[in-house]
């Protein structure tokens, strides 16, 4: 009998057990669900950014940070920080008055260097707390136009849109900016060029680099052509580009910014109104290319976003920001898929 008392005890006890257990599981699913329902979506597909922000450079730093400056009033030079992931922004610089174009995150310090438009110069921020590490001036402010930039191992490289230039900002060994220099470049960079869309008067405009950071790529909008420079030597050689509709003339009419990923050249063609990336898959000397396709989703069917203008990556997917054009018509941060 008493082993049969005990029996019953010890199912009792195990009934329990699992009745406790299962409405724990219950309370837990609850919980998460309901966290699940709170969250922001995870890596949205638009970000929006401030109806009067004005945006045109995008870098990706740390994790899945993203930054985005202003060029123009009343944000004039302010740049925001957000989160991929989330959406979320916060200001990382206040409006500095000067423009915020293209920009880049260096990895070993986590400076952000800005391309600074009709200041003349690239300004370098920490990029974590927002504080400027330098402002550099390399032409006279509201000559020209600095328009993008790209870090490579010894240096950071500036394009100017307005004139025959290429900016080198040194930077030392472990990434800490050096002295500047002016490098000048063939005639052509300071004159029109001949494409029927898009800005035929900007030149130099965007750049990458190759991994190894011996060759610089610019894009010349005017011309609707591709560069390649040796940092050896930064004399341009013409990269044939065949393939793709050669709108406005010329294989990359309205080219602006530039991601190379390997030998995957993206080129936003954005000023043409033809809202789009194109992809060039590159020869391994990177002299010849083929435009194998354009990427045109979502600009071709939300006009919300039209006039991407730069891009950054971030995993398997790509980053455009937009440029509205007519505020308070919002600018978006807009993901791509490569």
């Amino acid at each position: 009998m008493k082993t049969i008392d005990c029996a019953m005890r010890l199912a009792r006890r195990v009934s329990s057990s699992k009745l406790i257990t299962a409405a724990v599981l219950a309370v837990l699913l609850t919980q998460v669900i309901g966290i699940a329902q709170d969250d922001p979506p995870v890596f949205p597909g638009l970000i929006q950014l401030p109806a009067d922000f004005v945006s045109e450079g995008i870098a990706v730093g740390n994790r899945h940070t993203f930054y985005v400056g202003s060029y123009l009033p009343p944000r004039l030079g302010q740049i925001l920080a957000g989160d991929l992931r989330t959406g979320t922004l916060s200001e990382l610089v206040p409006p500095s008055g000067r423009m915020a174009v293209g920009m880049k995150v260096d990895p070993r310090t986590n400076f952000l260097f800005v391309a600074g438009g009709t200041s003349g110069g690239g300004t370098v921020y920490d990029a974590s707390t927002g504080a400027e590490v330098g402002f550099y001036p390399f032409l006279l402010p509201g000559g020209q136009i600095v328009n993008d930039v790209v870090v490579a191992h010894d240096a950071a490289y500036f394009t100017v849109s307005t004139g025959p230039f290429l900016v080198r900002l040194a930077l030392e060994p472990n990434g800490q900016p050096g002295t500047a220099e002016t490098i000048p470049l063939p005639p052509n960079f300071g004159m029109r060029g001949n494409c029927t869309v898009g800005p035929a008067a900007a030149t130099g405009n965007g750049i990458a680099a190759t991994a190894d950071g011996k060759y610089l790529i610019v894009d010349h909008t005017g011309e609707g052509r591709l560069y390649l420079l040796d940092t050896a030597t930064l004399i341009p050689i013409p990269i044939e580009v065949t393939g793709g509709d050669f709108a406005g003339s010329n294989p990359l009419c309205g080219a602006d910014g530039l991601l190379l990923d390997g030998t995957t050249l993206y080129v936003v063609q954005c000023c043409a109104r033809l809202n789009r990336v194109a992809v060039v898959e590159l020869s391994p000397d990177h002299l010849s290319g083929f435009i194998t396709r354009y990427i045109t989703e979502p600009f071709a069917s939300n006009p919300a976003v039209k006039v991407p203008t730069t891009i950054a990556e971030f995993g398997s997917s790509l980053y455009a920001v937009t440029f509205g054009e007519a505020p308070p018509t919002p600018d978006f941060v807009v993901r791509l898929s490569k």
